[in-house]
């Protein structure tokens, strides 16, 4: 989970930049897209299975 707390006198424009980074980081956005849809997990293993 990701905590932003605004620092003294601190810009939105900055806070913003630095919650992307922070979200980056954490991989949220990353699974945000794997979850998008649903994949069986036959299609999972094939997919594994094509990358090795």
């Amino acid at each position: 989970m990701v905590k932003l707390r605004l620092r003294d006198n601190e810009k939105i424009q900055d806070a913003v930049k630095r919650f992307r980074k922070l979200v980056e980081h954490a991989g949220i956005k990353k699974e945000m897209r794997r979850r998008e849809y649903y994949e069986k997990p036959s299609e999972i293993s094939r997919r594994n299975r094509r990358r090795a």
